[in-house]
């Protein structure tokens, strides 16, 4: 069994080792015909689903202000009302976006709009403070990440942000929070079976930071529940093409993920787990520092998750059968786009 709680870095904040992603809930928003969110939602489910991810033990809830355009932070600020000291808040910042018509408006990485920016957040989340605040903007360049130290360390000695940290798939630029950022507590960032981040995992090591795994589950692909057939409706974010979402491609799962996927799925679920639980139990094994986030629309989906505390990190030689499997494929892949670790990719402007 995985421990139930870990430190969130160097922060002193203790959180679940499994935490829940708000992406899915926040509902639709788009960068003008772009679709950015997962469809149309249930608030009602939405709410269920964080309180029932409290029961399980789950305490850490990650959102964006940008998600639905500020509709994500209000439905998290609903389902935690009552119970907000059981729970820790991640949210970010970084893009703008006009709450009335839910359209995302370019990125502002300025120390004002920082200011302005986490109260809006606090209003949405109906909350004193927030847990963890992280630099939404992946790719900005290091020097301009170094001119906002200095507010959000006022925003700590305010009480309004506990520790902040940044969500970005450069190693480099964590690396940067974490030498100069006295209150940096954590990066987000990708890593699953399907997409390992060994150079982010040093980085945490080295500076002491939490990795927040994002896309935990291949955003979907690995739940088992999509196949080379499946396509997925134009307002989910998965539906388009974009240069960044590697998973899916014109709304169908990308065939070279799914290779991956069939390749371990035996090994992950080979002591009973389901797929998602193997996957989360391959973050585990990985790391003691991973907290993953993989993001629930559902009760069922919550249930299915936080079962995987129960589970723990896959055993060594799973571990080692996944990794024999993966190492296979990486030498078969015969173009550099079909390797599992390349650069990411440019963003565009209003990347979730």
């Amino acid at each position: 069994m995985v421990e139930s709680t870990r430190p969130l870095g160097r922060s002193g904040i203790e959180v679940s080792a499994l935490g829940m992603g708000c992406w899915a809930i926040a509902g639709p928003w788009a960068e003008g015909q772009i679709p950015l969110g997962w469809g149309a939602v249930d608030d009602e489910e939405s709410v269920r689903a964080v309180r029932r991810a409290l029961e399980c033990g789950v305490t850490l809830f990650d959102t964006a202000d940008t998600y639905g355009a500020g509709h994500g932070e209000r439905v998290l600020g609903q389902a935690l009302s009552g119970r907000r000291d059981e729970a820790v808040i991640a949210t970010k910042w970084g893009y703008t976006f006009d709450e009335r018509t839910r359209q995302a408006s370019g990125p502002d990485a300025s120390p004002a709009y920082l200011r302005r920016a986490v109260r809006a957040s606090l209003r949405r989340l109906d909350t004193d403070r927030i847990d963890l605040y992280q630099l939404h903007l992946a790719d900005l360049p290091v020097p301009r990440a170094q001119e906002l130290i200095g507010a959000l360390d006022d925003l700590v000695a305010d009480g309004l942000v506990r520790a902040y940290g940044w969500r970005t798939d450069r190693a480099d630029r964590a690396a940067v929070f974490g030498h100069d950022a006295p209150h940096a507590a954590a990066v987000q960032h990708s890593l699953s079976v399907l997409r390992d981040a060994p150079d982010m995992l040093t980085v945490c090591d080295k500076y002491d930071l939490a990795s927040i795994s994002c896309g935990p589950l291949g955003m979907g692909l690995l739940t088992g529940k999509y196949h080379a057939a499946s396509t997925l409706p134009y307002d989910d974010v998965r539906g388009m093409t974009s240069g960044w979402l590697e998973w899916f491609r014109g709304g169908r799962p990308a065939p070279q993920w799914l290779r991956r996927v069939h390749a371990v799925q035996a090994a992950l679920t080979a002591d009973g787990r389901t797929l998602a639980q193997g996957a989360l139990g391959w973050i585990w094994a990985r790391s003691d520092r991973t907290i993953p986030i993989p993001g629930c629309r559902t009760v069922a989906q919550v249930e299915e998750n936080a079962a995987a505390l129960a589970l723990g990190p896959l055993a060594h030689d799973q571990f080692v059968e996944v990794e024999r499997q993966l190492a296979a494929l990486r030498l078969a892949a015969l173009r550099e786009a079909d390797r599992p670790y390349w650069p990411s990719p440019m963003l565009p402007t209003a990347r979730p």
